[in-house]
């Protein structure tokens, strides 16, 4: 098992929340437009198999490819860069994945940057 700094040190962990953090947009924004992956491939103009990529996360984002995303399902991309240090002081905890952590709340949430009129 990892401790907490050593996990936070680590750029796959941070690469994966991120996945997980689009693939959550990504999905809630099929729900709530009624679309298929196929229809959301269609209006991006990518293919499908570019969309089962992202959703699988099986994905490398390049900045201008999240940034496209973002913005395709209705959302800003925003990012938080905090001091490690200020990730780990809370509790060493050991964690032994990404998922199982509440490490991977350290930035506010992107809903937190909505504008009330959706």
């Amino acid at each position: 098992m990892l401790k907490r700094e050593e996990l936070v040190n680590k750029p796959e962990y941070w690469l994966e929340i991120i996945q997980n953090e689009i693939f959550r947009q990504v999905t809630a924004y099929l729900k709530d437009n009624n679309l298929t992956q196929n229809q959301f491939a269609e209006q991006l103009g990518v293919s499908k198999g570019y969309v089962s990529q992202v959703m699988k996360g099986e994905f490398n984002y390049t900045l201008k490819k999240l940034i496209e995303l973002s913005l395709a399902v209705g959302k800003a991309p925003v990012i938080v860069f905090k001091p490690l240090a200020e990730i780990t002081q809370t509790e060493n905890e050991e964690v032994s994945s990404p998922e199982t952590s509440q490490i991977n709340q350290v930035a506010e949430p992107i809903e937190n940057y909505k504008t009330t009129g959706k």
